[in-house]
């Protein structure tokens, strides 16, 4: 394969990623750094340093989109970025430090866990029960636009969200991925955020997080510019029609995807670790 073809295939791969990161608040990366990992050979550690760049353009290609229409939640975002952040700088410095097959497996257990969590039966917890007097006192509750007009919200569990965003932030910079994976089932299953609100708000945040990571990652000579190059332009590509999308997608449309996919990835890495063939 000479490099020309290289390049093409990995924007086609990356252009989908992105479509799928942006649509389901994953962010591309946790598709990108198996496809480069398994399909074209690439150095794990590689292969996440060119994943925290373009889960900074998806983040930068959607989040504006999001914030604009109303469904992404700054104040969240900004708030449980102090956690992300500070999680990915562990988990960045962590990464030189651990064998190749042990990233792989745990890449591939964070992501059996979150398909297994994802596909179970949803509660809906936009606008029901009293206020959490933690969020009301940050001022976090919202609303987001809804076929019959501005759905309000209320946001629980501040506590154990933010604790397990800095989880999110640690995997972030170990895996080279954004945590959207992490960061959506935080506010979806913990602080009963409506699952639009949690993709959106996920997006927001990711590209802080993977940032603080690839600074890390860049000074340790993991981030090559000629494969970060079509892998960014291929997210960003993906991530922008993703948040055109999304609006008028089915949310358990996406819960399936989210799950079917990181389910499959999550398989084959853990395979490919513990065989070695990562």
């Amino acid at each position: 394969m000479n490099i020309l073809v290289f390049t093409a295939l990995v924007w086609l791969g990356s252009f989908a990623a992105g479509l799928l990161g942006s649509l389901t608040g994953l962010g591309g990366g946790v598709v990108i750094v198996p496809l480069l990992a398994l399909g074209f050979g690439v150095d794990i550690r590689y292969a996440a340093g060119a994943s925290l760049v373009s889960v900074i353009a998806t983040s930068s290609g959607a989040a504006a989109a999001y914030v604009r229409e109303g469904f992404a939640n700054i104040r969240i975002g900004m708030l449980l970025e102090v956690a992300t952040t500070l999680g990915a700088l562990g988990g960045a410095m962590l990464a030189a430090r651990t064998p190749t097959s042990v990233i792989a497996i745990v890449f591939g257990v964070v992501l059996l866990y979150s398909a297994i969590v994802s596909s179970r039966p949803h509660r809906e917890a936009a606008g029901g029960g009293d206020p959490d007097p933690l969020a009301a006192r940050l001022r976090l509750d919202g609303s987001y636009p809804a076929l019959a007009g501005a759905r309000g919200y209320h946001v629980r569990g501040v506590p154990a969200g933010f604790g397990l965003m800095g989880l999110a932030g640690v995997l972030s910079g170990l895996l080279g991925i954004g945590s959207g994976a992490v960061k959506v089932l935080a506010m979806d299953q913990v602080m009963r955020i409506p699952f639009k609100v949690s993709t959106t708000t996920s997006n927001f945040m990711i590209g802080v997080t993977a940032a603080a990571s690839a600074g890390v990652y860049l000074n340790r000579g993991y981030i090559d510019p000629g494969l970060a190059m079509p892998v960014m332009l291929g997210v960003l590509a993906g991530s922008v029609l993703g948040a055109r999308l999304l609006a008028g997608a089915r949310t358990a449309v996406l819960r399936r995807v989210f799950a079917v996919v990181i389910l499959a990835l999550g398989v084959e890495m853990i395979y490919s670790g513990v065989t070695g063939r990562l």
